[in-house]
């Protein structure tokens, strides 16, 4: 599935630039009940990470 994906985007130029401004971004967040800690995992344009990491 994956190398499916990876030769669309080859085909099209315009689609491989735009897709290299996407990050994934993983933040630890501690759940208040039980102290122990979950992932909350999210992909987002790069001008964006500071305010996904910023949020409570």
């Amino acid at each position: 599935m994956a190398k499916a994906a990876k030769t669309a985007i080859k085909k099209d130029p315009k689609q491989a630039a735009e897709a290299k401004n996407y990050t994934k971004v993983i933040k630890a967040v501690r759940s208040p009940k039980s102290g122990a800690y979950t992932f909350k995992e999210q992909i987002i344009h790069k001008d964006k990470v500071k305010e996904f990491l910023a949020q409570k």
